[in-house]
């Protein structure tokens, strides 16, 4: 039976689940359910999720793990004497902060994602409409604004890093198709030439690069496992020839990709 878990927050529970889900990754023999209980901000919401908690608990025979970053302590004591193994995100990190900086905390529902620092906010709406309008070569009109340009084979991750790295860093992000044409004769399209110094070029296994692309076109030469061979050859050569630098996304999360340009091309993280 799979152990249930909550993600459990006042706000939109995107701190509980991304710190909760890193420490489960470290249990992969263990199977979870997961579910994310977002805005409980009154003893009412709290309490009936109280109650669902001993239902589960009675029903699975197993307490339920519950991460949260309820900021209110009279919710947080709704919650933690239920039947349930509570881990409290917010409380183990503020007490010690606290005393290390001789202050208080402001105890502020959804202060890490909100519209508090405006301008920050901003800066990374305006980077997702630059990673938006630039997405697949779409145009390459303001490309001098870009603090990178990701190029590669299709389906090789360019769009989802691109908007990751907006959304979270406020990176300027675009990204270029590279066609066969462009491979064979192992030169940068014309529209490229001008930014060499912000490309930055992604790798991808053909038999990975095979499997995604089938779910979009299957049984076309598209997703031909010998297309796919052609197209990463001709790509890994003229990263080469050009002086590109580049990394294999075959076993890599959108998050660890942008996490490695972020770091080998020393981008400035703006919105924060």
């Amino acid at each position: 039976m799979k152990r249930m878990v909550f993600y459990l927050s006042d706000r939109t529970g995107i701190t509980a689940e991304t710190l909760g889900h890193s420490l489960l990754t470290q249990f992969e023999v263990v199977p979870f359910e997961r579910e994310s209980v977002r805005f409980v901000d009154s003893l009412e919401k709290a309490n009936n999720f109280a109650a669902r908690i001993n239902r589960v608990a009675a029903e699975t025979g197993t307490r339920p793990i519950v991460f949260s970053t309820l900021v209110n302590p009279e919710l947080r004591e709704a919650i933690s004497t239920s039947d349930c193994v509570f881990f409290d995100l917010f409380d183990a990190f503020i007490a010690p902060l606290e005393q290390e900086l001789g202050a208080k905390s402001s105890h502020a529902a959804g202060r890490s994602h909100s519209m508090a620092h405006e301008a920050g906010y901003e800066a990374r709406v305006d980077a997702v409409n630059f990673a938006l309008h630039h997405d697949d070569g779409i145009s390459t009109r303001d490309y001098h604004k870009a603090d990178v340009i990701i190029i590669g084979v299709s389906r090789s991750g360019k769009t989802p890093t691109s908007l990751y790295l907006a959304l979270h860093y406020g990176i300027y992000a675009a990204n270029y198709p590279l066609t066969e044409e462009d491979q064979g004769e192992l030169r940068l399209p014309d529209a490229l030439k001008p930014y060499r110094e912000h490309l930055f070029g992604l790798m991808i296994k053909a038999e990975r690069l095979q499997q995604i692309r089938s779910k979009r076109r299957p049984d076309s030469r598209y997703a031909s496992l010998k297309q796919c061979q052609l197209e990463t050859r001709q790509v890994e050569a003229l990263y080469r020839a050009q002086g590109i630098p580049a990394i294999d996304t075959t076993t890599m999360s959108v998050e660890e990709i942008a996490t490695s340009i972020l770091q080998h091309e020393r981008l400035k993280r703006y919105g924060h």
